[in-house]
């Protein structure tokens, strides 16, 4: 058994290695090499904790709370999506009840006086749940777009 740092996943189609056991978040760079995952070794997780004295000192809590802002909305966008679509005025109520927005829908005039823009933010596991039924009540253009942050 030899320790190796860096790229370990191509230590096998070098001829170094037979097995690796590497530390992975989704396996993607395990996929790219062709290989793959025998068993789980261990599951974990990142934990943040702070000290109760914290609290005594103002700005370094102020960096905490800036740090659990950021935390939450890569969190929070990691699973949402942004969806837009177009529709005809007269197919806007029927296309807002089937969207399963975290809020309200954002709804835009376009140029041509009927139509209009709707955006709003989904779950991303439901976006093929409901596409079909956003074509059939009159969206057109419909688009889904990742979220990098969101802030809630």
């Amino acid at each position: 058994m030899i320790e190796i740092s860096g790229s370990v996943e191509i230590a096998p189609s070098l001829g170094v290695a037979d097995f690796i056991c590497d530390i992975v978040s989704t396996g993607t760079t395990l996929m790219m090499n062709k290989l793959k995952k025998s068993f789980v070794v261990f599951d974990s997780q990142a934990v943040l904790i702070s000290s109760k004295k914290l609290k005594e000192d103002p700005e370094k809590l102020e960096i905490l709370n800036n740090l659990i802002v950021r935390i939450r909305s890569v969190l929070t966008a990691k699973n949402s999506r942004y969806l837009m679509m177009n529709a005809t005025k007269d197919s806007l109520e029927n296309i807002i009840k089937i969207i399963p927005s975290l809020k309200s829908p954002t709804v835009l005039s376009l140029a041509d006086g009927n139509s209009l823009a709707v955006h709003a933010v989904i779950p991303s596991d439901k976006f093929w749940e409901i596409v079909g039924d956003l074509k059939n009540a009159g969206a057109s253009g419909i688009l889904l777009l990742p979220i990098e942050n969101m802030i809630v």
